[in-house]
């Protein structure tokens, strides 16, 4: 049985002072499952690679069109996300699609549960 690969930060500390930081992006390599729902009601499955509380990349089977807005749903820990996003422009990979997109109107208290969620993946508690 093959355990999810660790998820990697990736740092952000190239930003300018003058520029507000970046959110920090977790890359979770296809380790957690979304489910995608798209304005005609349907959901297609995917895996997120990458996740920051602006958005991420998810692996898809079929490219989605760009600037769809779709909402994604998905759990990190025992919290469960769902967010409206639009979808960017897609790009091959080997097994299906990678596709970034980006958080729509998310408020700020939202943001908050999510980074709170994913800095707790990235150093998880240990228990005695």
């Amino acid at each position: 049985m093959s355990q999810a690969p660790e998820p990697a930060l990736e740092s952000s500390s190239a930003s300018s002072p003058a520029l507000p930081p970046r959110p920090f992006r977790v890359k979770l390599r296809g380790s957690i499952l979304t489910l995608i729902g798209l304005p005609n009601k349907r959901q297609v499955r995917g895996k997120l690679h990458q996740l920051s509380t602006t958005g991420g990349l998810v692996n898809v089977e079929k490219p989605l069109d760009e600037k769809l807005q779709v909402e994604f749903v998905f759990h990190l820990g025992e919290t469960t996300i769902r967010e409206k996003a639009e979808m960017m422009f897609p790009m091959w990979a080997t097994q299906g699609w990678l596709q970034p997109f980006r958080f729509i109107g998310m408020p700020e208290a939202n943001k908050s549960i999510l980074e709170t969620n994913l800095r707790a993946l990235m150093h998880p508690q240990q228990e005695p």
